[in-house]
């Protein structure tokens, strides 16, 4: 366990996680706002047409995978704090700049600023985490997930608060601004563990000398994992209202509510399976194919009610901590290299907030009315092509010394 000087730090470096789960779904909770003040055109049902919107959000993507090259390094040689107050400093940027955006196009050049705040504070969160609990790094990692959900399951709450004050939209973006910021300066004062770089043994694997990172099938599809669960979680979060909306749900914002209540059940009880022994790798293949199968389901299944217990299964199984195991997998392979190795699966993530959203979008656009259930459907291949990739890791890892080699 971590020595009690580490706790409140480790609080802090949660915090930011919690603000980052607002700062990922507050767009999407704002489409129609944001879409009307940015000249969006309306559609045959008389609202704004958000391709644009979804523009900007798959934008964090983009800004988060041009800035993790350099944050994962950054991390590994100057040290976490350095990391998360970059990170800090980015998002306070991000989200003042949004919020009072006059178009679209300066929108989407803040949302790169907010990317990359994600990005620095994922290369000082997740090795800060598993360093400060090194005997319990999945189920550590797992809670930085758990902070996201908290943040996403009361953002519903606090727009409904807002809007019932008749307060502007852009006022939650600047309490989190506020809240980050207060929260940096925590991070700049509290101790932080010294970075391990002497061989210790990690949980399910093996952990290698010193060495350089070397590519084979098995990391590829360790990271590729990391792009195939951010898809799956990311299209669903972003294009539920417009579904929920499509099937007849008075309000749509509620399927978000269901979806943060999945996640914090599916985190929990999956950090307490992983503490009594169950493989962190198996729920590389449980949980998405539970997501492919909900998938399935609600498009055929069209009904508001369905929208809500889909919500809820894929706030379980697509977000209930796949990516942060994939994580701890991919960190546990070299650990002598965090900082790298988170990068390098984040930049997968981001891949997938960038390219996977932006085809979201296209879809949405082309589709009409239908647009949300085509872009269900794509969800459900590229959750698929997860399951295959889990399978294939879950195989090589019982061999970790000959499929995880570095020189």
């Amino acid at each position: 366990m971590a020595k009690s000087k580490y706790y409140l730090t480790a609080f802090s470096l949660y915090f930011t996680y919690f603000i980052h789960g607002i700062g990922v779904s507050i767009i999407g909770q704002y489409k129609q706002d944001f879409a009307g003040a940015w000249g969006a055109t309306t559609i045959t049902d008389g609202s704004f047409d958000v391709s644009a919107v979804l523009g900007v959000i798959a934008a964090l993507g983009l800004g988060r995978l041009i800035s993790l090259p350099f944050s994962g390094p950054l991390s590994d040689r100057f040290g976490r704090r350095a990391s998360g107050l970059i990170g800090v400093g980015l998002y306070t940027i991000y989200f003042i700049g949004v919020a009072f955006s006059p178009s679209m196009q300066i929108a989407y050049g803040f949302a790169l600023i907010g990317g990359a705040a994600n990005s620095f504070l994922d290369t000082c969160v997740t090795p800060s985490v598993l360093e400060i609990f090194p005997e319990n790094g999945s189920v550590a990692n797992l809670f930085t997930k758990f902070s996201i959900s908290i943040g996403q399951f009361l953002l519903p709450f606090f727009i409904g608060m807002v809007t019932a004050m008749g307060m502007s939209f852009r006022t939650l973006f600047i309490v989190a601004t506020i809240l980050i910021a207060l929260d940096g300066v925590l991070i700049a004062i509290l101790p932080f563990p010294k970075k391990e770089t002497e061989n210790s043994k990690k949980e399910g694997t093996t952990k290698v000398k010193n060495g350089k990172i070397k590519f084979n099938l098995l990391t590829i599809a360790v990271v590729m994992i990391g792009f195939t669960c951010t898809s799956t979680f990311q299209l669903w979060l972003n294009c539920n209202q417009e579904l929920g909306k499509m099937y007849g749900l008075a309000d749509p914002s509620k399927i978000q509510s269901f979806y943060s209540a999945g996640t914090f059940v599916a985190i929990l009880l999956t950090a307490f399976l992983i503490s009594k022994g169950l493989n962190a790798t198996k729920v590389l293949i449980l949980y998405p194919t539970i997501s492919f199968v909900m998938l399935l389901v609600t498009y055929f299944i069209q009904t508001p009610t369905m929208t809500l217990i889909a919500g809820f299964v894929l706030g379980y199984a697509a977000a209930g901590g796949v990516l942060q195991v994939a994580v701890s997998t991919a960190v546990s392979m070299f650990p002598d290299h965090k900082g790298k190795m988170t990068s390098i699966v984040m930049i997968a993530s981001s891949l997938a907030n960038f390219i996977i959203l932006t085809i979201a979008g296209i879809i949405t656009k082309a589709g009409g009315i239908n647009g949300p259930k085509y872009v269900l459907l794509f969800n459900a291949i590229i959750t698929f092509i997860g399951i295959l990739l889990a399978v294939y890791v879950n195989l090589k890892m019982k061999h970790p010394i000959e499929s995880a080699q570095v020189s």
